[in-house]
Parts: C-alpha cells; structure tokens; sequence
C-alpha cells in the first residue's frame, strides 16, 4: 500500500525531528542542532515531506525581489525520493507563484551530480550561465556566490516579468 506525501510549512516545534533528519543525512559532517534550525527559520522557509507522520524530505527558500532561492533540498534515500523532491519543489513553487514571483534558482551542492541535473531538468529547471539571466537573477545568484560564468538551475514562474514593483 503506497502512502501519500504530505507537504507542509515547518514550525519551530519541528526543529529537534528537523535537526536529526538533517544530521541523519549529512554522514560525518559537523551536526547541527534545534537550535540551529530555530535560526535558520530567521533566513529561510522551510517546507517539510512527511509519508505516515514521518519525515522524508525538507525544502529550505527565501523569496527576495520577486525571486526565489532554494537554499536546502534534502530526501530520505527512499524508493519515494524523486515524488518527495517533486512535491517538495511543487509546494515552493505553487507558494511562490501566489507571491508573484518571476523565477526560481535553485543552488545545487559542488560538484554537481549529473543524476541530480537530469532529474531537475524533468521538473522544468534547465542549467543557465549566471551572466545571461536578466539582471536581477544575476544578483540573486551572485548573493548565493555563484560566479558570472557558472551555472545554475533556473525555472521561470511568470511567462512575463514585472517591470515596475507590485
């Protein structure tokens, strides 16, 4: 029997089960604990994928001038991961949508996996060099220290972009 995928907002109650997820997949690195969640809630939303009241997957964002900066994708290696990363993505930008937003860019850990290019390519991200995008994505992503002449996987939310501020 498959279970469905919750997706939801984070709140801090979740911090300590946030905290073990992230730890539980960072494998030797310097763990983090509730109350570095609890900070990171001051930066960035925080989406969360939940099958059976347990946590698989977490999305960290920021929207900022229109467009978003996913910051933290993480999914449990679970036979589900790719539905996980996909509602996961799909709730941000369902979210974004209603905040106006123009595009996403999403900043991919270096090196960057082939595997995990193909698949955000299925979910509409295609790989941009940073100095071709409109102005304003170059300084988001300049924000992320993602140089000029690399790349980053942009997905556009608005087939035309604002000119004037809302």
């Amino acid at each position: 029997m498959k279970q469905n995928i919750i997706v939801r907002r984070a709140k801090p109650s979740d911090a300590a089960q946030i905290a073990a997820f992230v730890n539980r997949g960072r494998r030797g690195q310097r763990q983090i604990d509730e109350l570095a969640v609890i900070e990171r809630f001051g930066s960035v939303g925080i989406m969360v994928a939940e099958i059976g009241g347990e946590l698989v997957g977490l999305l960290g964002w920021r929207a900022e001038n229109l467009i978003v900066r996913v910051t933290d994708l993480l999914v449990a290696p679970i036979p589900e991961g790719v539905s996980i990363a996909s509602a996961l993505l799909s709730a941000m930008e369902q979210t974004a949508g209603e905040l106006q937003c123009e595009a996403a860019l999403l900043f991919l850990p270096r090196p960057h996996h082939p595997k995990l290019i193909k698949f955000c390519n299925t979910l509409g991200y295609e790989s941009q060099i940073v100095a071709n995008l409109p102005k304003v994505w170059q300084e988001a992503a300049s924000e992320a220290r993602v140089g000029g002449e690399e790349a980053v996987l942009v997905k556009q939310l608005r087939t035309r972009r604002v000119a004037r501020p809302l």
